[in-house]
């Protein structure tokens, strides 16, 4: 079983209401996570204790420079986002490499699935 998870306590809330259907993740990793996989969606630190929030199907999954990323990429992967640039400054803090709009990221589209 893969999962999908979020650094943050931040996205918790986003995550249960299911106001985050997006993960935008730096690179290519189509070949990890496939459209029609159900993976569990998870909270907390990297290496460290993670909460299971729930299951979930891949919709989709596509790979594509950040300049391509739409304004509903961008809304869904944070309520609160607008632009490229605050996509770029997520991904900045999240992986502390420099980016620009050229960088080639992952969109992974998912659902919740209700037990």
């Amino acid at each position: 079983m893969f999962a999908l998870n979020f650094y943050s306590e931040l996205y918790e809330d986003v995550l249960r209401n299911s106001r985050k259907t997006v993960s935008i993740r730096l690179g290519d990793k189509s070949d990890k996570y496939k459209p029609g996989m159900i993976v569990w969606v998870t909270v907390g630190p990297r290496f460290g204790r993670r909460q299971k929030l729930y299951n979930a199907i891949l919709d989709r999954v596509e790979v594509k420079p950040i300049a391509e990323l739409s304004p509903r990429d961008i809304e869904r992967e944070n309520p609160e986002f607008r632009t490229h640039d605050d996509i770029i400054a997520m991904l900045t803090r999240i992986y502390g490499e420099f980016l620009t709009p050229a960088h080639v990221v992952t969109v992974i589209y998912f659902s919740r699935v209700d037990e």
